[in-house]
């Protein structure tokens, strides 16, 4: 017999953001060049969490009011940012060694993730929270 808990994923990982030419990015050093010492890391809930849970809960809570009120589900592209960003806000734990207008905690997450010139870091923020294996115990360790 085996315990099955053993299988069970990590409630969080990290990731190590990538620019638009899909190369890891640094925070600048003192001398204004990319410090190797400090990745620009995103902390995230996965989908083995309560919180990401809360997350897509609250989202599917946005789309049965919006029919409520509006009798369709139709978004406008710009709604459709919107919401993805709240949802990946709320799955985001941290952004380290980002810094944008003094923002802190799920407000800066949230100014991120709907910067359509930044739009790749909200991609890669998506297809990593819904791949299980980026949350597995063999993850963790790596």
């Amino acid at each position: 017999m085996t315990d099955i808990r053993k299988f069970a994923v990590t409630p969080t990982t990290q990731l190590h953001l990538r620019d638009a030419n899909d190369e890891p990015m640094f925070a600048d050093g003192t001398d204004g060049q990319p410090d190797a010492a400090r990745p620009l890391v995103a902390v995230l809930y996965g989908p083995g969490s309560k919180a990401f849970k809360k997350a897509q809960a609250a989202a599917s809570n946005r789309t049965i009011d919006r029919l409520k009120k509006k009798g369709k589900s139709d978004l406008t592209a710009d709604e459709q940012a919107r919401e993805n960003a709240e949802f990946l806000a709320a799955c985001t734990v941290e952004l380290q060694n980002v810094e944008l207008d003094g923002l802190r905690d799920e407000a800066l997450a949230l100014a991120v993730y709907t910067m359509p010139e930044l739009g790749f870091i909200a991609e890669q923020i998506n297809k990593h929270i819904n791949d299980w294996a980026n949350f597995s115990q063999q993850s963790a360790t790596k």
